[in-house]
C-alpha cells in the first residue's frame, strides 16, 4: 500500500494521544484516506466528539484542512508505512485473516468487541459471530464456526496494553474466555460507564448512541439467528453497528464524568472484570439460591435442594443442555419438600416424566436419602425475610437518603452503590453489632462505596 504524502500516521497517533487533536489529511481532504481511517472518526461521530474532547483538553482545535507539522519522537523506533499490511475483508473466515486483523488491532489503544450467539437448547451459549471495531470505520466480523483457531484473539484479549470496550461486558467476556481460553484484560465497559456519567448504570447501547451520538440503531436483527449462514447483509450490518460507536462513546463518556476521583472509582470496579470469576456465575454449590421458592423450605429440604441442584449443574454441563431441560426447578423444589426415596412416587408426587424418571430417578432418590442421613449441622441456613425494627428503618431511610444526595451531586447511579436486600442487611447486620460480618460480607464497607458512605458509617458506628 503507498502510503499519503500528506500525514505522518505515527505522528498524528501520538500529537491524538498527548493533546485529543485530530488532523484531516492534506491531500485527501478527509480524515479517510487508505492510511489514515484505521486511526480516525468520520465526519458523523467526529462532531460530537468535538465538545468532549475540548472539556477534556481545553487547548485541543480540530485542524480542518491543514497537515500538522510536530518534530518526530527520536525514541521511538516506529514501522514504517510502506509496510502496512492491507486492510482485510469485512468478515473474517480464516487463521490468517484473523492473524492480519489483530495484528492491525494491536497497533491502536482501544478496540470496540460484542458478539452474537444462540442460546436456547444448550448449556453453553453457542457463539455465531464476534465483532471487532478499530474506529467508526474499520469494523469487522469474526466468522467463529468458520475459523478454527481464535488463539490470536486470545492474544489481543489478554494484552493489558490494549483497552477492551463492550457495552454490558460480562456475558461477552464468558463467551470470549472459554471460546479463546484467554481471560480478557483491560475491560471498558460503557453500560457500567452510563452509571458514573449521570446516566442510569442499566441503559441498553441502542439508548446510549441515541443519547450521546443522537444516532439510531436498528434493532430488527436482535432476535435473529446468528448461527445460518450466509449471514444476510442485515445481520452484517446489525453486527458492525454492534461495536462502530464504541469507541466514540468511551471518550465522551470520559468526559462527562466528574472529576478524576470519580473515573478511579469506575475504574475500581472496571478492574474487576479482569478476573474470570466476576463473570463465572455462582458456584454450583450455591445455584439453589436461584430457585424460587427456596425461602419457604425447611433447613433439611434446603439441603436437599441444594445438593439436587448442584448434581443438575453438573449434569447440564456435561452433556450441554439447559438446567429446565435435565430436570425444572419446580420438581427439584418438589422433590425436596416431600423427600421422596423411591424413584416410582417421582412421576405420581412430583410430575416427573417417564422418560426423566428412568433416566435419573435413582440418582435423584439417592441424593435425597444421603441427604436426610447427613447431621443438620451441614444443612444450610434459612433463607428467611429480612425484618427491621422501628429504629433500624429509621437508618435504612436516612442511608437511601444519603446515597441519592450524593448520587445526583456526583452523577452516579444509586443502584450502583447497592441493591434493596443489600442495604437492608447492612443496617440490620450494623445495628446489631457484628461488626465482623460487617468487613466481611458486604461491598459497601470496601473502595469506593466506603469512601461514598463514610459519614454514614461515622454516625453509625
Amino acid at each position: 500500500m503507498e502510503a499519503c504524502p500528506g500525514i505522518d500516521i505515527f505522528t498524528q497517533i501520538q500529537v491524538f494521544r498527548k493533546t485529543g487533536t485530530f488532523t484531516y489529511c492534506k491531500y485527501c481532504k478527509t480524515n479517510s484516506c487508505t492510511v489514515c481511517k484505521h486511526y480516525f472518526l468520520t465526519i458523523s461521530v467526529k462532531s460530537a466528539l468535538e465538545k468532549a474532547l475540548k472539556e477534556i483538553h481545553p487547548a485541543a482545535i480540530l485542524n480542518r484542512g491543514e497537515n500538522f507539522q510536530a518534530k518526530p519522537q527520536q525514541t521511538e523506533n516506529k514501522q514504517p508505512l510502506s509496510i502496512i499490511m492491507e486492510k482485510p475483508e469485512t468478515l473474517i473466515q480464516n487463521t490468517r485473516d484473523l492473524e492480519n486483523l489483530i495484528h492491525l488491532a494491536r497497533q491502536t489503544d482501544a478496540v470496540a468487541l460484542d458478539t452474537e450467539f444462540v442460546w436456547e437448547r444448550t448449556y453453553f451459549p453457542k457463539l455465531g459471530l464476534i465483532q471487532i471495531g478499530l474506529s467508526d470505520e474499520d469494523c469487522y466480523l469474526i466468522d467463529p464456526i468458520a475459523v478454527d483457531d481464535l488463539s490470536p484473539l486470545g492474544q489481543l484479549l489478554c494484552d493489558r496494553s490494549i483497552i477492551k470496550i463492550f457495552h454490558d461486558a460480562p456475558q461477552d467476556l464468558a463467551i470470549l474466555h472459554r471460546a479463546t481460553g484467554s481471560a480478557p484484560q483491560n475491560i471498558f465497559d460503557t453500560r457500567l460507564a452510563a452509571g458514573f456519567s449521570n446516566f442510569p448504570a442499566v441503559l441498553s447501547l441502542g439508548n446510549l448512541i441515541d443519547e450521546l451520538l443522537n444516532i439510531q440503531l436498528t434493532k430488527e436483527e436482535t432476535r435473529t439467528n446468528w448461527l445460518q449462514r450466509p449471514l444476510s447483509k442485515e445481520q452484517i450490518q446489525y453486527g458492525l453497528n454492534d461495536v462502530r460507536y464504541l469507541r466514540a462513546v468511551r471518550v465522551i463518556q470520559l468526559s462527562r464524568i466528574i472529576g478524576p476521583k470519580i473515573k478511579s472509582w469506575l475504574q475500581e470496579e472496571l478492574n474487576l472484570l479482569n478476573n474470570p470469576a466476576t463473570y463465572s456465575g455462582p458456584p454450583d454449590n450455591e445455584r439453589y439460591l436461584k430457585i424460587r421458592g427456596c425461602g419457604s423450605l425447611g433447613r433439611q429440604s434446603l439441603a436437599i435442594l441444594k445438593n439436587l441442584a448442584t448434581w443438575r449443574e453438573g449434569t447440564a454441563r456435561k452433556i450441554d443442555r439447559p438446567r429446565g431441560h435435565v430436570v425444572k426447578d419446580t420438581i427439584l423444589l418438589e422433590l425436596a419438600k416431600q423427600k421422596i426415596q423411591v424413584s416410582e412416587e417421582l412421576r405420581q408426587q412430583c410430575g416427573l416424566s417417564a422418560k426423566a424418571v428412568n433416566k435419573y430417578g435413582p440418582t435423584l432418590c439417592a441424593i435425597v436419602t444421603t441427604t436426610l442421613n447427613q447431621s443438620d449441622t451441614t444443612y444450610p441456613p434459612l433463607q428467611t425475610t429480612l425484618k427491621l425494627g422501628k429504629d433500624e428503618k429509621t437508618t435504612l431511610r436516612e442511608l437511601k437518603q444519603l446515597i441519592s444526595l450524593k448520587c445526583e451531586m456526583l452523577g452516579i447511579d444509586p443502584a450502583l452503590v447497592g441493591n434493596a436486600s443489600e442495604l437492608k442487611n447492612l443496617v440490620k447486620t450494623l445495628k446489631s453489632r457484628q461488626t465482623t460480618k460487617i468487613t466481611r460480607q458486604f461491598r459497601q464497607t470496601e473502595g469506593w462505596r466506603k469512601c461514598l458512605l463514610n459519614d454514614f458509617f461515622r454516625k453509625n458506628n
